[in-house]
């Protein structure tokens, strides 16, 4: 006999909407990687221009292996981008090069939702791998105590994940300003990188909404186990 735990119900959503989220992301970017920008930039050419312009020459733009594994590296203040990304000319890669060069505009400008992220690195690093080893012997040793504290300790992802959402939808907004301030794309052409970048932000707000389930999840089990 295997034993179901009627708790996993409660991720269920979650589940089906960080599904959809992955798989709208990646559908948007292949769609908007077919449409090329008309003034024929690559997403590395892109990056070093508004990279310049905000002042920050010092930041390089680096080539990473992965696709859709661009990011801004705040410790090394380093850009990468993914291949289809440095050398692509479409919308989709143009897009997402300034959304990763508006995360290193925030780190300049210290933008306090980013500050409070990274500083809770290390804390969400050491709760990630204790929470559930924590919880679940407080469950088998019907020790509450233990129990509370491995929830408090994921409630530190949880928090994570929800200030994650105002960095990532400011870069954003930053992007497509910069986009359009700089001449990089036209109207019509910034409208299809926010919808590459609108589904990218969708699998920011499953994260945050699958953390959100966990810890009512553990919530559940434990008033459970109580009352067992």
């Amino acid at each position: 006999m295997f034993y179901f735990d009627p708790t996993y119900i409660i991720l269920v959503p979650a589940m089906i909407i960080a599904a959809y989220a992955q798989m709208k992301v990646n559908s948007t970017f292949a769609k908007f990687s077919e449409v090329q920008s008309i003034n024929g930039y690559s997403g590395s050419q892109t990056a070093r221009r508004l990279l310049d312009s905000a002042g920050l020459y010092d930041v390089p733009v680096e080539l990473v292996n992965g696709r859709l594994t661009d990011h801004y590296d705040p410790r090394r203040r380093v850009l990468r981008l993914s291949r289809d990304v440095f050398y692509g000319t479409s919308v989709a890669s143009l897009g997402v090069a300034s959304h990763e060069v508006g995360h290193a505009i925030q780190h300049k400008e210290s933008y306090s939702p980013l500050r409070i992220r990274n500083s809770l690195v290390p804390v969400v690093n050491f709760s990630s791998n204790f929470a559930w080893i924590i919880f679940f012997i407080g469950i088998f040793m019907a020790n509450s105590l233990l129990a509370d504290i491995g929830i408090i300790l994921f409630s530190g992802a949880v928090v994570f994940q929800l200030i994650t959402l105002p960095v990532e939808y400011n870069a954003s907004t930053r992007a497509l300003r910069m986009l359009k301030s700089s001449g990089t794309l036209y109207d019509d052409e910034l409208k299809k990188a926010e919808k590459v970048l609108d589904a990218a932000a969708l699998t920011y707000l499953a994260a945050a909404f699958m953390a959100v389930s966990q810890i009512i999840r553990l919530i559940a089990i434990k008033d459970r186990s109580s009352n067992d």
